[in-house]
């Protein structure tokens, strides 16, 4: 079995393949295919969803719950998400996108050698784009409105400045037209120059420049999209916006939108849940 090609970075929600393996499993099949649109949840930093859908041939279809990652080792073990017992390119396993449906039994039809058709919710896609390239300018534009709190280098992020996101980040999740991260705002982020106590006691002027940054990427219509290595679920792939600034490239496996065009607005609200945690919650209006 080789490893899965992916074409979701294409913006593909549509594909023709044949079934490679069919796994039952109590929380539902799992479904392996050679060539899939499906982009899968990320087991070791599930910030996106993974794709919804069905898969459909002239016997019949099934919904597919979500799609996740999985891998088989060479002498045959088969292991999905966090069951995963090696890491990422491992020698002796090859990693795949399994299809997980809404059966623990799956149909009769569906059998290795099955030629089928795999189609996603292509407007919960389109919403988890949106929410991931927001995810993404709002933390650039995060770093941004704090960069003047730094009294030491903390390298920097992708359009140049500060990288307070890198730094502080403990937890991004994202959904269908926004995300919600979470930020350690601790000793070990003082220790690294961070001025955490102006940044507390400034916190609704911080979110207002951020909020302007963002109107003004919104306005610029940048173009968006992702960039990859190769054609397989393990080939690297990163996000790149053409913003005024420059262009941001990040390392990312999740998928985007083509451009800002497609945002209304994108607007943010922080809070201290606690005197050591951020919450930053991003939210996305369509465009009309």
């Amino acid at each position: 079995m080789s490893a899965t090609v992916v074409t979701f970075a294409s913006g593909e929600v549509r594909a023709e393949s044949i079934v490679s393996a069919v796994h039952a499993h109590p929380e539902g099949a799992v479904v392996v295919v050679e060539r899939t649109p499906f982009h899968p949840v990320d087991h070791t930093w599930p910030d996106q969803p993974g794709d919804a859908g069905t898969v459909t041939s002239g016997a019949g279809s099934v919904d597919v719950v979500e799609a996740v990652m999985a891998a088989v080792s060479d002498d045959g073990a088969f292991a999905v998400g966090a069951d995963i017992p090696v890491k990422r390119g491992a020698e002796g396993w090859t990693w795949l996108v399994g299809h997980r449906l809404d059966v623990a039994e799956p149909p009769a039809w569906l059998v290795e050698g099955a030629a089928v058709t795999l189609d996603v919710d292509e407007a919960r896609r389109q919403g988890l784009s949106r929410g991931h390239t927001a995810c993404h300018l709002a933390s650039l534009a995060l770093d941004i409105a704090v960069a003047d709190l730094w009294r030491k280098d903390p390298g920097a992020d992708a359009l140049g400045n500060p990288d307070f996101e890198g730094r502080a980040n403990q937890t991004s999740r994202i959904h269908e037209d926004g995300s919600v991260d979470e930020y350690r705002l601790g000793k070990s982020l003082r220790k690294a120059g961070f001025d955490t106590e102006t940044f507390a006691a400034t916190l609704p002027e911080r979110e207002a420049r951020i909020n302007a940054q963002l109107a003004a990427w919104v306005a610029s219509g940048a173009a968006s999209g992702i960039e990859t290595d190769g054609p397989t679920i393990i080939d690297r792939r990163r996000w790149r916006c053409e913003l005024p600034e420059g262009d941001a490239v990040m390392l990312c496996g999740g998928t985007h939108v083509h451009s800002l065009s497609t945002f209304g607005s994108i607007t943010v609200g922080l809070e201290m849940r606690d005197p050591q945690t951020l919450v930053m919650t991003t939210t996305v209006a369509p465009a009309a």
